[in-house]
């Protein structure tokens, strides 16, 4: 450690200047410097006893490990995310192999998660999945984990303009991705797999969608390659995802409007055969768009 040998090397040359300056003075000045010594030492005690008494000391550096826990659950249930989260972490960093280890930091995840602190809350989750692989609360983890990533808090405004996953970075949804998929599979009778499969479903369909907002924007731009090979894309990764309608009238189009007839007839014909009932080909606007996860009364 780089600093703490320069800060050595200081400490020597400070001693030996000190050593050097006591030889030359005589009785009477070394016994000013005692004084003044003591006197600098005494302001050092007062001021720093002002420091620890000016109401920022935070009291539960002393506290139990049992009154800390129930500190830090009395502020999760006043939905006081910034202080429980806190108290969680530091919990687990005084009494890393106490009782409440464990839980304390799955619940600093869930009190940052819960005061829109992503990352803060990844790092605690993350490390609670790396330490405890055989704890019960495993599924719990990966599931916590998935919502954290997945981060469906859209705010008042993005529900409002009817925002939903497709509009925004499809790399946290994949990431969200994955740790549902765990539960699912590692945990088939945990009960967070059903909601689980249920965001899985959601973010593959929006995944699907993102891609065929990008195909659409190529298409009523005028580039209907780039657009035929981002709805190809959709029906090959997302067969069953509701966005493939579009895609196949999107790769219709743009195939009809590169000349390339034979093509369109055989995007048109799959279409006919999938969405018998559409009448995109039409209007060329799809009747209802998916619903989002959490609009249930949307069926």
């Amino acid at each position: 450690m780089p600093r703490l040998k320069s800060l050595l090397v200081m400490s020597d040359v400070i001693t030996d200047a000190s050593l050097r300056l006591a030889a030359t003075l005589g009785s009477s000045s070394r016994k000013s410097l005692v004084s003044l010594f003591v006197t600098a030492s005494a302001a050092c005690l007062v001021l720093s006893g002002c420091a620890g008494s000016d109401g920022t000391k935070d009291d539960s550096d002393l506290w139990s490990e049992t009154k800390l826990y129930s500190e830090a659950t009395d502020k999760l249930n006043d939905a006081d995310y910034a202080k429980c989260g806190k108290y969680f972490e530091k919990l687990e960093g005084r009494f890393p192999f106490g009782p409440y280890s464990q839980q304390a930091q799955i619940n600093a995840a869930y009190c940052y998660w819960k005061g829109q602190e992503q990352a803060q809350a990844l790092v605690a989750i993350d490390r609670f999945i790396k330490l405890h692989q055989g704890s019960p609360n495993l599924d719990y983890g990966y599931y916590l984990k998935g919502l954290i990533s997945f981060n469906d808090d859209l705010g008042w405004l993005g529900k409002f303009t009817g925002q939903d996953l497709s509009e925004r970075d499809p790399k946290a949804a994949k990431e969200a991705f994955e740790s549902f998929k765990v539960v699912v599979e590692r945990f088939p009778d945990s009960k967070y797999a059903p909601d689980s499969l249920d965001r899985m479903r959601y973010i593959v369909n929006s995944l699907a969608e993102a891609d065929v907002i990008v195909a659409r924007f190529y298409y009523q731009r005028g580039a209907y390659l780039a657009s035929a090979n981002r709805a190809q894309l959709v029906i090959r990764d997302y067969d069953r995802a509701p966005a493939v309608e579009e895609a196949l009238y999107l790769l219709t189009k743009s195939y009809e409007k590169l000349g390339m007839t034979d093509l369109s007839n055989d995007s048109l014909r799959v279409f006919k055969l999938n969405f018998p009932d559409s009448q995109m080909m039409v209007t060329g606007q799809r009747v209802q768009k998916e619903r989002r996860w959490w609009q249930i009364w949307n069926k």
